[in-house]
């Protein structure tokens, strides 16, 4: 069985959720109060996760405690497609890989940003709003150029992959921490194809994809 130590206001820990939803697993979930119980700080959450970071999956003898290393994982291990981590293909993989680590960009300006405001963390609040909109002028550019050629989705496939799992969370929460998404249309309409995911579940802040317009 699957064990997820979880936060529910954390985007990191719904990168896990999410993932775990559309590749329809089950898993039981532990919560670990945050804020303003700081539980991940304690000495038991420290021996299970010595970074004290959430999320953390557990399942057999493996343990994780990184939000992209727990999408890489689920998916390698639990997906007979290969298409959400296509690990076979060295062209591909380096292109999610290369969003993954973008994703973790985000987390450290948008998803800083909505820290700050909503949870009490101090950070430059303007430099990463800076930052924030820094990258959602890439991400836009990047969705644009690939409409035109028929991709909807971050990297060179017909499907989604874990990237786009990675990516959408902050992306989604951004307005959270004052980083409005108004000026990136391209960006807007990958999200609400990403709400369209078969298994996308919701979380605070994040609302499923409304109807398609007739």
């Amino acid at each position: 069985m699957i064990t997820l130590y979880d936060y529910e206001l954390s985007a990191d820990c719904y990168q896990a959720r999410l993932a775990l939803a559309v590749l329809g697993l089950e898993y039981s979930r532990v919560d670990v109060e945050f804020y303003p119980g700081r539980e991940h700080e304690t000495e038991w959450f420290t021996e299970l996760s010595p970074l004290q970071q959430l999320p953390v999956l557990c399942e057999e003898e493996t343990t994780l405690y990184d939000a992209p290393a727990i999408l890489v994982y689920l998916a390698s291990r639990h997906d007979p497609t290969a298409s959400w981590y296509p690990g076979g293909d060295p062209a591909l993989a380096g292109q999610v890989t290369l969003w993954l680590g973008f994703s973790r960009a985000l987390a450290g300006s948008a998803g800083a940003a909505r820290l700050h405001e909503s949870l009490g963390h101090l950070t430059d609040i303007d430099a990463a709003r800076s930052r924030a909109h820094t990258l959602l002028r890439v991400l836009d550019e990047h969705l644009w150029f690939g409409e035109q050629e028929g991709r909807d989705w971050l990297c060179a496939t017909d499907r989604p992959t874990i990237a786009d799992l990675a990516a959408f969370p902050d992306v989604a929460l951004s307005e959270e921490g004052g980083v409005s998404r108004i000026d990136y249309p391209a960006v807007r309409r990958w999200t609400d194809r990403v709400k369209r995911i078969d298994g996308f579940v919701a979380m605070s802040g994040i609302f499923p994809a409304g109807p398609v317009a007739a």
